[in-house]
């Protein structure tokens, strides 16, 4: 599914840090890999791959948090420490954002789910597309589009 309405705005548990998108996601997901389980404190966890140009954070200001590396950039509020949005370097196109934090986030479904070999026996999502790891660089055109075409 995508948003019925643009601009999205949302923010954390405590409201200190809001944020706005203004253009729909390029693709939406669950991520079942023992990282993400351990940061939601849930099954896995949810995105929507927002286009750079299209994310903001409107008040407030984060920090980074969970598992500090050079690749992954998670972002937090740093009173109540919700898990805001995920920059990934030398993934400049898209930030990770954490859909249930939007003030309308009955439009989400995932569309792909990832990390299906970490996944607990019992958790299942609605994802059309299911891979065992994340999906090959080479096959990342075919779900955009699908995705942007029929969501």
């Amino acid at each position: 599914m995508k948003p019925s309405k643009l601009p999205m705005t949302g923010k954390c548990r405590c409201g200190e840090v809001k944020f706005e998108i203004t253009i729909e996601p390029l693709m939406t997901a669950a991520c079942h890999c023992t990282g993400c389980q351990r940061m939601s404190g849930s099954a896995y966890s949810l995105t929507a791959m927002i286009p750079v140009n299209g994310f903001s954070v409107t008040e407030g200001d984060t920090v980074v948090g969970g598992l500090k590396g050079p690749q992954l950039h998670h972002h937090f509020c740093p009173s109540c420490m919700t898990w805001m949005f995920t920059r990934i370097e030398g993934v400049d196109a898209f930030v990770n954002v954490r859909p249930t934090l939007l003030e309308d986030p009955s439009w989400f479904s995932p569309f792909i789910e990832t990390m299906t070999a970490e996944k607990l026996d019992w958790a299942t999502t609605p994802a059309r597309h299911r891979f065992e790891v994340f999906p090959a660089m080479e096959e990342m055109p075919d779900l955009l589009a699908e995705y942007a075409a029929n969501g």
